[in-house]
């Protein structure tokens, strides 16, 4: 399995526009090779740079369609649902590191054997834990970000 995105390749620079110094949207990603016996699909975004030592998690979204090629630029996969950030929202919040240090954004994908049955109040701890026992691979991209 493999995720990637067209703005910014794995281990470079997210530009400004899908962080909160920009439009703060969700870039393009694009799946590819998902397992076929793969059920739904769990995409997480976290900042493990983040102050206090604690991964901030900026998007969390569960039972994607296996079938998903492309998550567009500012918009969510039909049918899936988005979790609880850890700045309290539900949705996509951009990078934005206090510290003007250089952070990595991991956006983890996971491919599933089951349909999570999960609120939409689920944090980033919880939707982990749910997603363990059905776990068949997981892909990786990161970005980078600096203010």
């Amino acid at each position: 399995m493999l995720l990637t995105c067209t703005q910014f390749n794995h281990n470079e620079k997210i530009p400004s526009k899908f962080t909160c110094d920009g439009w703060n949207i969700n870039p393009e990603l694009h799946i590819h090779h998902v397992p076929e016996n793969a059920k739904s699909l769990v995409l997480i975004m976290d900042d493990p740079d983040a102050i206090g030592g604690r991964a901030f998690s900026h998007w969390l979204i569960w039972n994607i369609d296996p079938k998903t090629e492309i998550i567009k630029q500012e918009s969510l996969p039909p049918n899936s649902i988005e979790g609880q950030n850890d700045s309290g929202s539900i949705g996509y919040v951009g990078p934005c590191p206090p510290d003007k240090k250089p952070h990595r954004y991991f956006f983890k994908l996971y491919a599933l054997t089951e349909i999570l049955n999960l609120e939409s109040t689920t944090t980033k701890t919880d939707l982990e834990k749910a997603l363990e026992p059905y776990l068949i691979e997981k892909a990786d991209l990161i970005g980078i970000y600096e203010r």
